[in-house]
């Protein structure tokens, strides 16, 4: 469904990107690894056309998505935002229904409010969190509801960008298994970036490596624990000797 072939990416003097190629087949859920500043939020923001990729080519079935009109094209995808990024001053709902409410398809209200409170019940928030601001939740229902954003507009495609940061090994663990049975659920490409190793065995059909601007490996997450691959291996038992260097 999204492909990229060498995909390259530069700002100034720094080579984020030295030629990515990747597959996303339809209704799969990818997962790309990496250390901080390896470009993995570069890849992300050059598939949606948030960066424009310097060379190589960028598709959605089979459209190069520098190509593709702006509003459809976006339409088709869901965000959860690392840091939830929910707007402070509306209430819960209208978060939830942010989309829903604006552009060419808009819904009234009532109707995008019932929408919303449906959304929230998927990520297990009763309505009583429909009308609360964001300040007056924690960390994991904030998630939540960044969440159900996500998936309020029946996205084809959702992507994860740190899902899990900042959470509580058991709130993370229950965002994980929230977004692997949502994905399912509605048959959703996903995508995902993360360094959290518990996200990518919950989450994950098919994982790639990012390093040095390039796919250094990629597979499932059973021959990701069986590979004989270095840059692998130490990225996932957290080794701090081999040939990632830690210090950059």
């Amino acid at each position: 469904m999204i492909e990229l072939l060498g995909v390259t990416k530069t700002f100034g003097s720094n080579r984020v990107l030295r030629g990515v190629d990747l597959t996303i087949p339809k209704g799969s859920s990818m997962v790309i690894i990496g250390g901080s500043g390896t470009g993995k939020s570069v890849l992300l923001k050059s598939i949606l056309g948030l960066v424009v990729h310097d060379a190589g080519l960028i598709s959605l079935d089979g459209e190069d998505v520098r190509k593709a009109e702006r509003d459809a094209f976006l339409a088709r995808f869901g965000m959860l935002f690392q840091g939830g990024a929910l707007f402070d001053s509306l209430r819960v709902w209208e978060n939830v229904a942010f989309r829903l409410m604006r552009g060419p398809t808009k819904r009234p209200n009532a109707e995008a409010r019932e929408i919303a409170i449906e959304k929230l019940r998927r990520v297990g928030l009763g309505p009583k969190v429909a009308d609360m601001f964001p300040a007056e939740l924690s960390g994991g229902m904030q998630k939540r509801v960044g969440l159900a954003r996500a998936i309020a507009a029946e996205p084809e495609i959702i992507f994860f960008d740190e899902p899990t940061t900042g959470l509580d090994p058991i709130m993370a663990g229950v965002i994980n298994e929230l977004i692997r049975e949502i994905v399912v659920e509605m048959g959703a490409t996903a995508m995902t970036i993360t360094h959290d190793m518990s996200s990518v065995r919950a989450i994950a059909d098919q994982v790639a490596m990012l390093h040095e601007g390039t796919i250094k490996w990629s597979g499932t997450v059973a021959e990701m624990d069986a590979t004989s691959d270095p840059y692998v291996d130490q990225f996932i038992h957290g080794r701090a000797t081999g040939p990632i260097n830690p210090v950059r």
